[in-house]
């Protein structure tokens, strides 16, 4: 029988994941992507675009597909999607494996001001003008219009369109990874002063981090979402690729022993 895997993606891990997977044989996959990238890199396994109308749409698409097991290899801030991904599964009554890479750690020399969401980010950066570095993603911007005091540096991996309304910003586009030595060029070129990052954690956007501790520079780190404590007991959550593998592989080994 012909396995099939449902993959909600959005990161490079769930590229790399899916091409993982589609080296084995006897696996029917699909990468369903937010949509929110305009021009996705190229993935390795047939894809789909777009939302699924909530936790209901998602169940509902996962028995409609024959879909044998989830995988949330979402964005660490993607929290909607991954609260309906824990919902959807189990009213699909399918296995759910969580690919959670680890948030990164302060390390010594690091220059963290932590805050909890876009808003306090922006009210962290003061009343006095500062030159700030802004690698959010484009959905995260319109907050800082309330700040029109700083000269921001914005990289964003689609073109920000509308600009935002403020009287000092650059845009740059860029899809990482990024090595460090490439960011504190970037910084030093730019006289950047202030970092605002999200704690993604990986290693694709790391540089900056890296760079902002060289170059003693402040960073206002966003923490994650909160998660949620909905989780099923057999719902299971792993830190990296491999574990990933590891755990959907073993999730349809115990498919194949009941007999479903």
């Amino acid at each position: 029988m012909t396995r099939s895997i449902l993959i909600l993606g959005g990161t490079a891990d769930a590229r790399i994941l899916a091409g993982r997977l589609a080296e084995d044989s006897g696996y029917r996959i699909l990468l369903s992507m937010a949509g929110r990238t305009l021009s996705p890199v190229e993935q390795p396994v047939p894809m789909r675009s777009g939302g699924f109308g909530g936790a209901a749409g998602l169940a509902d698409f996962i028995h409609t597909g024959g879909f044998d097991i989830l995988v949330d290899a979402t964005h660490p801030y993607a929290a909607k999607i991954s609260a309906n991904a824990i919902e959807a599964a189990g009213l699909a009554r399918v296995p759910l494996v969580i690919l959670s890479r680890a948030a990164w750690q302060r390390q010594p020399g690091d220059r963290w001001h932590e805050v909890d969401t876009v808003e306090q980010a922006v009210i962290a950066l003061g009343s006095e003008g500062r030159r700030v570095f802004l690698a959010l993603g484009r959905q995260e911007l319109l907050p800082f219009e309330a700040a029109p005091q700083h000269d921001y540096l914005i990289r964003s991996v689609d073109p920000v369109e509308p600009p935002l309304k403020l009287p000092h910003a650059r845009y740059m586009t860029a899809r990482g990874p990024f090595a460090p030595d490439d960011e504190i060029r970037m910084l030093e070129e730019g006289r950047i002063e202030t970092l605002v990052s999200k704690n993604s954690g990986g290693s694709a956007s790391y540089g900056k981090i890296e760079a902002a501790r060289r170059l003693g520079l402040p960073v206002i780190m966003i923490e994650r979402p909160r998660q949620r404590n909905d989780a099923r007991l057999n719902d299971v959550t792993v830190p990296d690729i491999a574990a990933a593998l590891t755990a959907i592989r073993h999730q349809l080994s115990l498919l194949e022993k009941r007999g479903e």
